[in-house]
């Protein structure tokens, strides 16, 4: 009995190593397999967020080339130019009223809202630049001729990646004229504005034409105003606590606002 015993227990001992490696290369594979899954899905990750990024730098360019077009047809009646995007990861918002804009100088005050074209992307890119503006910067009013009146902002917002696309006020500071009216001198200052319209459209994921046509180009023009010094311009968007402001040096008795404003729809 007692040597019976002894070759169960000899049988066990050699069963429980056999079985040692069968359990090791299980988990062995187990593990490997897990890894390969995890190394896959990681690599996945990587390659669309490659993808998205390169998708986005486009995407940037296409504004760039979409706001030229706006500039060009903008004061061009009837003018109208279409620009290829291409999107595979992120969608195109045209936004109808995005911005409201009050223009105010003294004894004079205009409000308007324009549109905005959106793009957003539904991923966190570190590719972005720390300055927030591809196109112009925060101010909403611009004077210079070498100063672009469009603003875009590309900024990332709850895990997306985004750029709008909208125009500023400019004042024609450096184009000032002037005429004698009953003895006295008066200032014409032009004020212009590119006020973009459009239906609030969603645009998914594909190869469209972004087009921009001139539907009107209107001008308004103030009262005859006094002159006494330095004359403020200022804009003030809804919303904001800032207001931005240019000063403007005249010399004469009286002065005239010419807005001329440009009426630019934008569709698919």
């Amino acid at each position: 009995m007692r040597e019976r015993s002894k070759v169960c227990r000899r049988q066990f001992v050699k069963n429980r190593r056999a079985a040692s490696p069968a359990v090791s290369m299980v988990i062995i594979t187990a593990a490997t397999v897990v890894m390969v899954l995890v190394s896959s899905s990681y690599a996945l990750q990587l390659l669309i967020q490659q993808q998205a990024a390169a998708e986005f730098n486009t995407v940037q360019k296409s504004i760039l080339a979409f706001d030229d077009a706006v500039r060009d047809i903008a004061y061009d009646r009837g003018g109208s130019r279409s620009v290829r995007f291409t999107a595979s990861y992120g969608n195109m918002l045209l936004i109808n009223r995005g911005k409201n804009f009050t223009i105010s100088a003294p004894g004079f005050e205009y409000k308007f809202s324009t549109a905005v074209v959106k793009y957003s992307m539904p991923y966190t890119l570190t590719t972005i630049d720390e300055s927030p503006y591809i196109l112009g910067d925060e101010q909403n009013i611009v004077s210079s001729l070498t100063d672009s009146s469009g603003q875009a902002l590309v900024i990332q917002e709850s895990g997306s990646a985004n750029i709008y696309l909208n125009y500023r006020v400019r004042v024609n500071a450096e184009g000032t004229s002037s005429a004698v009216i009953d003895s006295k001198t008066v200032n014409y200052v032009d004020i212009f504005v590119i006020r973009l319209i459009c239906t609030s459209t969603v645009i998914g994921a594909s190869d469209f034409d972004l087009t921009c046509k001139n539907v009107g180009l209107t001008t308004t023009q103030s009262n005859l105003l006094p002159v006494s010094g330095p004359i403020n311009i200022s804009v003030t968007l809804d919303g904001s606590s800032s207001v931005d402001s240019f000063q403007l040096n005249l010399s004469g008795d009286q002065v005239i606002f010419n807005l001329i404003m440009a009426d630019v729809r934008v569709s698919t």
